[in-house]
């Protein structure tokens, strides 16, 4: 333990790496623990086998096991979820109790209290909350998703619009990008199914197919 306080109520706890002014301050029998970083894993008890790098990360994490969070406040809220992981300033930090979250790049997933989402990119999937089982890779994907489960977007702006839309298939930049609130469409393409807004069970295959439908349903 090297850092003020750092370590300072370990009773039983082995095995703990902590570097940094109150990293690991409160932990009394969690063990191997790594906690690099001014206040990362703050209040931590009892949970084992975390890694916190960076300044506040996992700083409210109580008794959860098997969580790693890189990047200053990542993972910030965790109390109890567990199995998450976290790379990027702000990821996962509203994140309090849920599990097998995976959140990389800056606010990726930020907002999220769901469990078993995968946000890959800028600020992919950073409104979400309660949804979950979404996949999104790429910057701004699925940005401002809120309460939809079990959509995938791959690329860029991919369904960066959607807030309730569920189980749609998003491929490429744009794809799907202006859908808020329709489900089961399938969109492979730049631009493809670009300005589908509520239509809903459509495919669209290559660079701006389905380009212009709005509201149709069922191409």
């Amino acid at each position: 333990a090297v850092g003020y306080a750092s370590l300072t109520a370990n009773t039983t706890g082995t095995g703990n790496t902590a570097l940094g002014m109150r990293a690991l301050v409160a932990n009394t029998t969690g063990g191997s623990n790594i906690s690099i970083g001014k206040d990362s894993l703050y209040a931590q008890t009892t949970g084992s086998s975390n890694v916190a790098v960076g300044v506040s990360a996992l700083q409210n994490n109580t008794t959860a096991s098997n969580n790693t969070a890189v990047g200053q406040q990542a993972l910030f809220a965790n109390t109890t979820g567990t199995d998450n992981t976290a790379v990027g300033m702000g990821a996962l930090d509203a994140n309090t109790t849920t599990s097998y979250n995976t959140a990389v790049g800056k606010n990726a997933l930020g907002a999220t209290v769901a469990e078993g989402n995968t946000a890959v990119g800028r600020e992919s999937l950073s409104a979400n909350s309660s949804g979950a089982d979404n996949t999104a890779v790429g910057k701004g994907s699925l940005q401002s998703n809120t309460t939809a489960a079990n959509n995938c977007a791959f690329g860029k702006n991919a369904l960066f619009q959607n807030t309730e839309g569920a189980s749609n298939v998003a491929i490429g930049a744009n794809a799907l990008d202006a859908n808020t609130t329709a489900d089961n469409n399938t969109a492979v393409g730049f631009d493809a199914l670009t300005a589908n807004t509520t239509g809903s069970e459509n495919t669209a295959s290559g660079t701006y197919a389905l380009a212009t439908n709005t509201t149709g349903a069922s191409n």
